[in-house]
């Protein structure tokens, strides 16, 4: 071979792998969600390190790109869903509720991934725990199906606290069933309960004039990405208003509620990160079972009820699984 040649030949197969690199395209991961890209944020950090586990890192080999339905403006989430589907998005990961079944809804093929408080099933999300079948599957946390028992660690706490209000957002297709639900726990402790319906925080003010003038005794929020998105808020009213309250997810105790009961909602967003790498690597969401939490943790600010003139029964304090002092 002549000298010439030869070169030429080592410089083609030198350039060859770069092109090749340059024209393999990284698959794209769509985030769908029903809160805000603030309030959600350590949530969604917790996804990106479940996607990371199984070998996916952003900006390196797959691209993460978020819609936002913003302040609970979930009618925007069908239109939403179907830009991330025009997008050939690899895996639409989902959350909560309604942001699941818009994506359900805007394709039958591109495998979804879910993050949600209720029954995947009921909700005609997949056809079983064990055997989602489909294109979807992701992670239950079961929020509403423990409103029983947050009612009874309130009247632990406060225990005369007779009369409950419920804040609901009306905009969310599962607040009848919260309701529901919540009604039906409440009248099997004997409690009374008031729903409230919120679906701006434009209402806050006058949602909790109302609940302070009818006499309310301690304060149920009902597991909503909306109420999760403007915690900060909801949690300066309620001590403004010196109401006890109790919250499904821990993030509201460290922004100064009072407690907390529920799955941890990181953990849960983790393992729909691990399941997203999964689908990546090859796997079908059909095979993947719905996960569903093996433990749920109580969290207890002792500085807020200390502040509400509270004492926190020892027995209480035994089983939190978290105490900010």
């Amino acid at each position: 071979m002549e000298r010439r040649s030869f070169i030429a030949g080592i410089g083609a197969a030198a350039a060859w792998p770069v092109q090749t690199l340059a024209q393999v395209s990284i698959p794209l991961v769509g985030c769908l969600s029903g809160g805000t890209s603030e309030g959600f944020s350590g949530l969604m950090a917790a996804f990106r390190q479940g996607l990371s586990e199984a070998g996916f890192v952003g900006g390196k080999n797959v691209s993460i790109e978020y819609r936002w339905a913003e302040e609970g403006q979930y009618d925007r989430l069908p239109d939403l869903a179907r830009d991330l589907v025009s997008r050939n998005t690899a895996v639409i990961f989902a959350n909560p509720i309604p942001a699941a079944l818009a994506a359900k809804r805007a394709t039958s093929s591109i495998p979804i991934v879910f993050a949600i408080g209720s029954d995947p099933v009921e909700l005609g999300l997949v056809a079983s725990i064990n055997r989602p079948g489909g294109n979807i599957t992701g992670v239950s946390f079961l929020s509403v199906a423990l409103s029983a028992k947050r009612l009874e660690l309130m009247r632990d706490l406060v225990p005369h606290a007779t009369a409950i209000a419920l804040l609901v957002n009306p905009n969310n297709p599962n607040a009848d069933f919260q309701s529901h639900e919540i009604r039906t726990a409440a009248a099997s402790l004997g409690l009374k309960l008031s729903v409230h319906n919120v679906g701006s925080s434009a209402e806050f003010e006058g949602i909790f004039a109302d609940v302070v003038r009818q006499g309310t005794d301690a304060l149920l929020v009902s597991p909503d990405p909306f109420f999760i998105s403007q915690r900060n808020e909801l949690v300066s009213l309620v001590a403004r208003h010196r109401l006890p309250a109790i919250y499904a997810v821990r993030e509201f105790v460290h922004a100064g509620g009072l407690l907390s009961y529920g799955s941890s909602f990181a953990d849960g967003y983790r393992q729909a990160g691990v399941y997203a790498g999964r689908i990546l690597r090859g796997e079908r969401p059909a095979d993947l079972p719905v996960i569903q939490p093996t433990a749920y943790e109580l969290i207890i600010n002792l500085k807020t009820a200390k502040a509400l003139g509270l004492t926190v029964p020892a027995a209480l304090l035994s089983r939190a699984d978290e105490v900010i002092e």
